[in-house]
């Protein structure tokens, strides 16, 4: 073939061949680079296992969010909220997020400071904790409201008016996994036949056994129950009962009117535990008190890992100044109106 084939010099049809070349090899290598990062960003998930081949739970969770505990008025009937109602909620709290000085006579609470009650609605956007019945509102007896009442009127007479939070006992099980205003933070530990799960407020942990034992005789009461688990397939089933009926379902003031409610011997909890990615596991908890409420209700939100969350202790009784003082300041008000 002659240098003046296809009628262009030598030259010039080397430097064609090179641009086409270069053509097809940019779209190709585009195209591997674009496989790799697909690959990469649909990589599946594999959940990993403890040694003894229980699905790892373990690290430092948190739930800390906006999210109310029940559905609200304004959200009757809706399950879900829209990203736009989700983000102009987080906007207004933020807003609010800010210190103001007590009325006259109120010794004021703790600064903003001190609250880590979350800044964001929870990812599923769910309009509340409570997910059963679909109202969203758990179906508290009348009687057990009353009782609530009874106490929260009495609070000065005695300690016995007090949650079991207010007086160092505990936060309940599982009143103890609902997000309250700060230190919404759990430790999770496996050794073989045990899940402990280490709760920073109030500094509180519950050794669950994995081993198939029975629960305690029905004779033999506790404050937090009897807790005893095994796994359903990837997911933990932890079911609580032998309560000895001196606690509170609920004892953080984020839970709002089901702060206060007693529990019953009868009490039946069941929780469910199953990690769903790297970084959340799907947390679940079935209440069952035929004595303090007309039916079930289940509560569910995800617990997202912190790494980078450090807990400390919470040193209830050493700093309870506030039981002291209400019961002093109930005993100033017997004395003022001239009461033995």
């Amino acid at each position: 073939m002659s240098p003046k084939s296809f009628g262009l010099p030598l030259t010039w049809r080397i430097l064609v061949v090179i641009a086409a070349t270069t053509m097809m090899i940019l779209p190709a290598e585009a195209q591997v680079q674009k496989a790799i990062k697909t690959s990469s960003s649909t990589k599946a998930w594999t959940l990993a296992r403890t040694p003894d081949g229980q699905p790892d739970l373990q690290g430092i969770w948190t739930n800390a969010t906006l999210t109310p505990f029940e559905r609200p008025a304004e959200f009757a009937g809706k399950a879900t909220l829209t990203e736009q109602e989700a983000a102009a909620l987080e906007h207004r709290a933020s807003e609010n997020r800010v210190d103001r000085p007590p009325k006259a006579g109120d010794p004021g609470n703790y600064n903003q400071a001190f609250f880590d009650g979350g800044s964001t609605w929870l990812s599923t956007r769910q309009s509340s904790l409570v997910v059963e019945p679909s109202s969203g509102r758990v179906p508290v007896k009348p009687a057990a409201e009353a009782q609530r009442d009874y106490d929260l009127a009495h609070v000065a007479d005695s300690y016995v008016h007090h949650t079991t939070w207010e007086r160092c006992i505990t936060r309940g099980v599982p009143a103890g996994m609902f997000p309250a205003g700060y230190n919404n933070a759990y430790q999770i530990l496996q050794t073989p036949g045990y899940v402990v799960i280490f709760s920073e407020m109030i500094h509180e942990a519950r050794a669950i056994p994995l081993d198939g034992r029975p629960h305690l005789p029905p004779s033999v009461r506790q404050w937090n129950g009897d807790s005893i688990g095994h796994w359903e397939g990837d997911t933990l089933v932890v079911d609580t009962t032998n309560y000895n009926g001196k606690g509170m379902i609920a004892t953080s003031a984020a839970t709002a009117r089901i702060r206060g409610i007693h529990e019953s011997e009868a009490l039946y909890v069941v929780e469910r535990f199953k990690r769903v990615d790297g970084n959340t596991i799907s947390y679940e908890v079935t209440i069952d008190d035929p004595n303090m409420f007309s039916a079930p209700w289940k509560v569910s939100m995800p617990l997202t890992k912190d790494a980078n969350y450090l807990m400390y202790e919470y040193a209830c009784h050493e700093g309870n100044y506030a039981m002291e003082d209400i019961l002093r300041a109930g005993r100033a008000k017997e004395r003022a109106a001239g009461q033995p």
